[in-house]
């Protein structure tokens, strides 16, 4: 039987480029990336009801056909991964994103509810998953419900437990590198004429977050800091809760025969 590979780590320990190594060598495993329709994962994906989707789709009526072919349908709710429609509508990503279910937009209750019942409902196999079970989800229970490394532990037994175990496989990229691989990133994720494009979003999101607020964050010496610390945290969920479905990686060497 097909597994359902999880892929993870820090920014810049090279997911997506092992995601594309292990779906061009099994082309029958179907790739989920940040921002696409996936299964058990909204990050960059709206998450409307009924009177909030039609009233979308009214608003921005020029492009209702866009909107409609990304929607997904979910019992009571709509999905719709805005974040893949190109569009000059003034304003129409900023609209969406307030109905992302990070960045403290759902109290921690909501957003556990929905994230436990999503992966409860989900019993298929042969999907590769990226950054569906750690990142998105750690770093808003860090940074926005501030939770203990104990609190997240338990958050994560509550998930795991409701995860059928026989196809879960989760493979975790790891460097002790790491102000070096965001040093990298930082000249990677910028425009033709060099100018940043991920560090100064990464850096407002993390300086004005709950957590960096409270922590006084403002500099590049703080974001390693916290992703020092959201790595051992990883760590921790791996060794302690995932066990021998985990395998840990060096991260950018991106191995895939183990699949």
């Amino acid at each position: 039987m097909r597994q359902n590979i999880f892929i993870e780590g820090l920014q810049g320990m090279g997911k997506s480029t092992l995601l594309q190594e292990i779906a061009g060598h099994r082309t029958e495993y179907k790739v989920c990336r940040e921002g696409d329709y996936s299964p058990v994962e909204l990050a960059w994906c709206a998450w409307m009801n009924r009177d909030q989707y039609t009233a979308a789709l009214e608003r921005y009526a020029p492009i209702r056909s866009e909107i409609e072919a990304g929607t997904y349908r979910e019992e009571d709710h709509y999905i719709v991964t805005y974040t893949k429609i190109l569009t000059d509508i003034p304003g129409f990503h900023k609209d969406l994103e307030q109905y992302e279910i990070y960045n403290g937009r759902k109290t921690l209750r909501e957003m556990e509810e929905i994230i436990l019942a999503r992966y409860r409902r989900f019993h298929d196999s042969g999907y590769v998953f990226e950054c569906a079970f750690m990142q998105n989800i750690v770093e808003d229970l860090i940074l926005f419900h501030q939770l203990s490394d104990e609190e997240i532990l338990e958050f994560y037994q509550r998930l795991y437990a409701v995860i059928p175990k026989e196809n879960f496989r989760l493979l975790y990229l790891y460097s002790d590198k790491i102000a070096e691989n965001i040093r990298v990133i930082q000249k990677e994720r910028s425009d033709g004429q060099g100018n940043q494009m991920w560090y100064p979003v990464m850096m407002e999101y993390l300086v004005n977050s709950p957590y960096g607020i409270a922590h006084g964050y403002k500099d590049f010496e703080d974001l390693i800091s916290h992703l020092k610390h959201r790595q051992q945290v990883e760590l921790r969920i791996v060794h302690d809760i995932v066990g021998e479905r985990a395998s840990i990686l060096p991260a950018k060497e991106n191995p895939y025969s183990f699949v």
